[in-house]
């Protein structure tokens, strides 16, 4: 038999289109939205050819040229096959579909199929398929060929001197299919109750029909309809590229060098989900004939204009106009491609430069250059980059596949792994090369790696050592675990081990649970799926999508043994830390209108981390009266005690003013204790902290969690961090959130001017910052804050009126003095500060 290579392949579907195929039947399918069942009802003949839409999808899908197929129907009021032109007989067969490559008038020629009057035989159409294919191949010796047969096999077929149509097959190789409405199949399981005399007789015969044939599979149309949604992995055979493989500088040293022709291809390739166009619904027309109110689409068109802007235009008497944003399409002269100049952005401007002019592009030298070697130990598995590529020996001489194939075995005996740079048609990369000798060949396996720099190095704190500010070593602490608990984490992890959690092998011993290569993309194979039940179907409410495959959702949920010997050590676990379940999160509306997420795991990260003092910390234990302690000392709760989570929440989790400490608010807390509050738990040791850095502003209890100017004074701290640089846009932000919640708060008058003050200096770095996207979002929040929400300042928005253009939007013609850019006009500027809303 051929080798099974990606295409080349001839398959010929054969159709029963007999009327018994034209029978009803019900199918369940998934429940319903709420929980209903829900059924479908079609014929015999539909479901089938489910089956070959799909198959033939399949071949349309990969897009291969060498991937054939044709369709034979059986059963047909006429004839028309190539046995019967020129032998005659063979009556009811017909060629309904030619053998070659498949489209989209494929799909459409196999809906049109509906059940016919007459009857066919399926060996008569097997023998017709035979012909069919083996003239279209007759120049083709090594393609691959297959047949699929699909009946009900409830009518009279001949079986006379059926052994010679199946030597005949096996003698050509042909792979075929037997698949039968509701035969009965082991694997499913499935087993027909009641049924006929005749179709029992006839599934009998296709039993021994396909034990006789050396390449045949014979299964129920339930099974090959689910196993068509199957993941499968998309076989390529990578092309052989030349190639050279170089050790030591060939062109200055070449006695010192050594150059080897070879050859690579890909080992493996990326597989991405299909893409998908972007529709939008057509406007419906005054005069339009669509009489069925059918929404229409129309698929989008990527269209690129290029357009010189203009903010203003000057009119012949000398008189500036303003364009309006809506006119700001046409406010343009439009410039071809062809007239375009490639230009590099020098600072603030750019440098245009002609194609004659262009700056020279160094050109590799093609091929792989070994820059050294190192230890095979040393390379972590998470540095391989994208797709791995075979590095062959020349096959052309044997002189380089020795020379080769010593390096390869050299680097394996050594146990080393080169460092290797590979230029080829796009820019060069660099990799390592891993030896590999196998049985039959030596070959290199290539593989991109990244560079030092590309590398992000993380360091957390030490989870089983703290150190106190004094330099002492704490060996017991509520943050340190104890011995018990150790030994139940290590039980805890030896229970969830995998490598013994499978099936038993053929000896009786459990094999590993996970298997790479049985593991797919459900991105990738779902989205196919789906893709491939949408073309099929007409209506999804009626037909909707099945479930996926269960190879697709087999590694979803960890195996029963795992959670079933991992019962008592959870158990353990949860009593020994004592592990509660979080409270539910209260959503609240910020002033901004901001609502966090449902999946934002901020306060649930918050709480793991220790209590100590940040960037915005709370007011430390020596500025409280009430507080005897000594600086670096903070009281922290017992290990017994349950509560401490909960003050650890308090603690960091409420911004501003309402943060607590030790479940006081922190403005409250100078008010003197008493003395049981103040009284502290036999055996409590000092949670080690950090103290502020130098550089850290100083301690405001106005400043919110994450922000970095304070709502006490926000100007001192706006310019305060403007001056230190590298925080411009947080700055930017931060001050802009202040200014919104000082004047919508009470008697926020006292502070307009102050507030003035700020929204000068904010505009001012904005534009000199490149943040004036940043400034015109800020002014239009600030001006719906003040006259349209509640609480509003009306009089806050009245006297930045007064103060009028300077205070505005920044406009194009602003920005492009300073090298920056606005989507803003002049005119739009002047209008929002005079417009009232």
């Amino acid at each position: 038999m051929p080798a099974n290579r990606a295409g080349y392949t001839v398959t010929i579907f054969l159709v029963d289109v007999s009327p018994s195929m034209g029978k009803l039947r019900t199918v369940e399918l998934p429940p319903g939205p709420n929980g209903e069942e829900r059924t479908r009802e079609f014929t015999r003949l539909e479901w089938v050819l489910e089956f070959v839409m799909l198959k033939v999808q399949e071949m349309i899908f990969h897009g291969r040229k060498t991937e054939q197929c044709g369709v034979i129907l059986f059963g047909t009021e006429y004839t028309q096959n190539v046995v019967n032109e020129n032998n005659g007989g063979y009556d009811h067969v017909t060629e309904f579909i030619p053998i070659g490559q498949p489209n989209a008038q494929t799909m459409t020629k196999i809906k049109s199929i509906k059940p016919s009057t007459a009857i066919g035989d399926p060996i008569d159409s097997l023998i017709v398929g035979i012909e069919t294919q083996a003239r279209y191949l007759a120049k083709k010796p090594t393609w691959t060929r297959r047949m699929v047969l699909l009946t009900d096999a409830e009518n009279p077929m001949e079986i006379e001197d059926w052994e010679t149509t199946v030597k005949k097959m096996n003698d050509l190789e042909i792979q075929t299919s037997i698949i039968g409405v509701d035969f009965d199949d082991e694997y499913m399981p499935f087993y027909e109750e009641n049924k006929p005399m005749i179709k029992r007789t006839n599934e009998e015969f296709y039993q021994r029909f396909s034990e006789g044939l050396n390449e045949c599979v014979m299964g129920t149309a339930a099974f090959a309809l689910q196993d068509c949604s199957k993941p499968d992995i998309k076989t390529v055979k990578s092309t052989l590229m030349d190639s050279r493989l170089r050790i030591g500088d060939v062109d200055t040293r070449p006695e010192e060098a050594i150059e080897l022709h070879i050859k690579t291809s890909k080992c493996t390739a990326i597989s991405r989900p299909p893409s998908m166009k972007k529709y939008a619904k057509r406007q419906r027309q005054g005069d339009s004939t669509n009489v069925d109110g059918e929404d229409v689409y129309t698929l989008l068109a990527q269209k690129t204009q290029y357009v010189v802007e203009r903010d203003e235009e000057e009119r012949p008497d000398g008189v500036h106009t303003h364009v309006e944003e809506s006119q700001d399409e046409g406010n343009g002269d439009m410039v071809e491609k062809e007239d375009l100049v490639r230009g590099y952005k020098y600072g603030a401007s750019f440098v245009p430069l002609d194609a004659e002019e262009e700056f020279q592009r160094l050109e590799p030298k093609p091929g792989i250059d070994i820059c050294g070697f190192f230890p095979a130990r040393n390379f972590r598995r998470d540095w391989s980059m994208g797709e791995v590529h075979y590095v062959w020996g020349d096959n052309k001489s044997a002189r380089e596949q020795v020379a080769f194939s010593s390096i390869v075995q050299a680097m394996s005996e050594k146990q080393v792994m080169a460092i290797a740079r590979w230029a080829g048609r796009s820019d060069p990369k660099m990799g390592v090369m891993m030896p590999r000798v196998l049985d039959d060949i030596d070959c290199f396996l290539w593989v991109q790696v990244p560079f030092a720099d590309d590398l992000r190095k993380f360091t957390f704190r030490s989870l089983d050592q703290l150190v106190s500010k004094k330099g002492e070593v704490v060996t017991k602490h509520a943050h340190l675990p104890t011995d018990e608990q150790m030994k139940a984490m290590e039980t805890f992890v030896d229970a969830m081990d995998l490598m013994h959690a499978g099936d038993k092998d053929e000896n009786g011993n459990r094999i590993p649970w996970f298997d790479p290569v049985q593991t797919y993309n459900p991105a990738v194979h779902r989205i196919k799926q789906a893709l491939f039940h949408g073309a099929i179907t007409s209506d999804l409410s009626k037909n909707p999508l099945p479930p996926p495959h269960p190879d697709l959702t087999k590694y979803f949920d960890p195996p029963p043994r795992v959670l079933k010997r991992a019962h008592d050590a959870i158990k353990d676990c949860k009593s020994l830390f004592k592990v509660k379940q979080a409270p539910p999160k209260t959503v609240k509306r910020r002033k901004d209108g901001h609502v966090p997420g449902e999946e934002d795991d901020g306060d649930i990260l918050a709480l793991a981390a220790p209590v100590a003092p940040r960037e915005n910390p709370v007011v430390p234990s020596s500025s409280l009266k009430a507080s005897p302690k000594k600086p670096d000392q903070m009281e922290v709760d017992s290990a017994t005690d349950v509560e401490s989570d909960e003050e650890y929440s308090t603690i960091v989790n409420k911004p501003g003013p309402s943060v607590s400490l030790n479940n006081q608010p922190v403005l409250d807390a100078v008010t003197p204790a008493k003395p049981e509050e103040q009284a502290q738990p036999q055996g409590v040791l000092p949670t080690p902290a950090r103290s502020p850095s130098p550089a850290s502003p100083p301690i405001d209890a106005g400043r919110a969690l994450g922000r970095i100017i304070g709502n006490i004074s926000p100007l001192e701290d706006f310019r305060r961090n403007i001056k230190e640089g590298d925080v411009v846009t947080q700055a930017v932000h931060d001050l802009g959130e202040v200014i919104k919640e000082v004047i919508t708060k009470p008697f926020s008058s006292r502070r307009h001017p102050e507030m003035l003050e700020c929204l000068k200096d904010l505009r001012n770095v904005a534009l000199h910052e490149d943040e004036i996207s940043a400034w015109n979002a800020f002014l239009r929040d600030l001006k719906d804050a003040c006259l349209n929400q509640t609480p509003n300042n009306q009089e806050f928005w009245a006297e930045i009126q007064s103060i009028g253009r300077p205070m505005s939007l920044i406009s194009s013609k602003e920005a492009k003095k300073l090298g920056g850019k606005s989507d803003v006009t002049e005119g739009t500027a002047v209008d929002f500060i005079e417009e009232e809303e």
